[in-house]
């Protein structure tokens, strides 16, 4: 199994390049679906989340009030530490229960938005970085999110830089164009790295 971590700044278009992995034929694991459902109601990660914060990030109805939250966190490096030695082990684990159940011969593709900031670069095989112009990413979060600026901002910041992560990565994809350019760049790695980087493993496993 050839094992590809997928990351990139924020609003970057990391979703697409997600969504058309999968299409080519990649097991996806999705770090931040991962993080909604190590939170939902009843879990020990909520639990955990409102023992940390209080009750005041819960929602009227229980569940995680994320805005809330994230009004906590954000801009402030010890609470946002806390948030994630909280979160992450938690992520982590389901995460490895997934990949344990994806076909041996397979691209296991993992979308981990923090994964050179937790240090997890060199569990993969491949480190696949999607990078946009920081004003196109502030465009995108105002326009597409309903964010404040200065919030969209802290959010950037509170993430690695472009040069942090492209001396992780082994490619990095420039989201500079249309969708469908990034679309067709995903499937030309697709064809010429990835499929030929899983089947020459293939091959050495035997």
């Amino acid at each position: 199994m050839l094992k590809v971590g997928l990351t990139g700044g924020i609003a970057a278009g990391k979703s697409l390049v997600a969504r058309t992995l999968v299409q080519c034929g990649a097991v996806l694991v999705d770090a931040d679906a991962l993080a909604r459902e190590v939170v939902e109601p009843g879990t020990e990660g909520l639990a955990a989340v409102v023992e940390a914060f209080g009750p005041r990030i819960l929602a009227a109805d229980g569940s995680l009030d994320r805005p809330a939250l994230a009004a906590v966190v954000f801009g402030d490096e010890e609470r946002r530490a806390v948030l994630n030695g909280i979160i992450h082990p938690l992520v982590r684990a389901r995460a490895a229960q997934l990949a344990a159940e994806a076909p041996p011969d397979g691209i296991l593709v993992q979308d981990i938005p923090l994964l050179v900031e937790t240090g997890q670069a060199g569990n993969f095989d491949f480190v696949l970085v999607v990078e946009a112009p920081e004003d196109v990413r502030l465009e995108r979060m105002v326009r597409m999110r309903g964010m404040d600026p200065e919030a969209a901002r802290a959010r950037i910041a509170a993430q690695a830089t472009p040069e942090q992560r492209a001396e992780a990565a082994d490619v990095v994809l420039h989201n500079t164009g249309t969708p469908e350019e990034l679309v067709a760049a995903v499937r030309r790695l697709w064809e010429t790295r990835l499929v030929p980087l899983n089947e020459a493993r293939s091959r050495a496993g035997r």
